[in-house]
């Protein structure tokens, strides 16, 4: 019994050593290939130039940065009252026999590759924003509505298990108290699920931000400066997918860089996560 128990340390210490091997050769590929070209280039030219034209030698990133910040603060504004709600639904007011049928359905979003939303998007959305707001179509309005309904499956799991997971006894005392089912499950049960819906959005967060193909397919794809819902945008998972193909040189070691960027973001959304989860320990 011990040898298998020694067998299966082993085998458990070295996958988890192997997970941090593979994120520390990550960090050292772009740290080792971003920083060198942020120094040619100049720090604030990379991060706030405005004008991304490799042909100039320009390597402005800041249009691409905050296309990516608002698409993603569009897909949360839309994905994340919905996905809450839905969270809720389940949780507290949805019978059993529906929510065996609505449960799997909502899993099944989660699986769907992304390249499908795009295709989808492009299909049926573009064309629908086209006709009711005017313009091409593929803008950041097209590309928030796709990822809010991409980070819903996120949102509505993680949600949903964190309002499982607040004690009965805090539904039972606010009944006990008077309060009607509906008072019960958002005045008592949201508030204590506070901390796992928080995660829940920083999750979907993350989803968004890092996004890449169902974005390209329906953001209009322009390296400049978002100049409205209706118009295109470039964020920078885009850029880096657009032009990793026949970039070379100083353009090549740019998008490595913009990737550095990104997941410089992206550590930050899990640095939030982590927080967020232990603040809930703690209280």
């Amino acid at each position: 019994m011990n040898k298998k128990e020694n067998l299966a340390k082993i085998i458990f210490l070295l996958a988890a050593s192997f997970s941090i091997l593979a994120v520390f050769l990550i960090c050292l590929f772009l740290f080792a290939n971003g920083i060198p070209a942020i120094r040619k280039i100049g720090f604030w030219d990379f991060v706030c130039g405005k004008r991304w034209k490799p042909g100039n030698d320009l390597y402005g990133i800041f249009p691409m940065i905050l296309g990516s910040i608002y698409v993603t603060g569009g897909a949360l504004l839309i994905g994340g009252p919905i996905g809450l709600m839905t969270a809720v639904f389940l949780s507290k007011f949805c019978p059993k026999s529906l929510h065996k049928i609505l449960k799997p359905g909502i899993d099944l979003l989660a699986g769907i590759p992304s390249v499908v939303y795009g295709f989808f998007g492009l299909m049926v959305m573009v064309p629908a924003i086209r006709l009711f707001f005017g313009g091409s179509g593929s803008s950041m309005l097209c590309a928030s509505l796709l990822l809010g309904i991409m980070i819903l499956p996120t949102i509505i799991s993680v949600s949903e298990s964190a309002l499982n997971a607040v004690p009965d006894s805090y539904y039972q005392g606010a009944r006990a108290l008077g309060a009607s089912h509906e008072r019960a499950v958002f005045l008592t049960i949201l508030p204590a699920a506070k901390s796992g819906i928080s995660a829940a959005f920083i999750l979907g967060i993350g989803r968004a931000i890092g996004e890449t193909m169902a974005v390209v397919m329906v953001a209009g794809n322009q390296a400049r400066m978002p100049k409205g819902i209706t118009k295109g945008i470039r964020t920078l998972t885009s850029n880096i997918v657009i032009e990793m193909g026949y970039a070379a040189d100083l353009h090549r070691d740019a998008l490595i860089a913009t990737g550095l960027v990104l997941f410089v973001f992206v550590l930050l959304i899990n640095l939030s996560f982590n927080a967020i989860k232990n603040r809930g320990k703690l209280c």
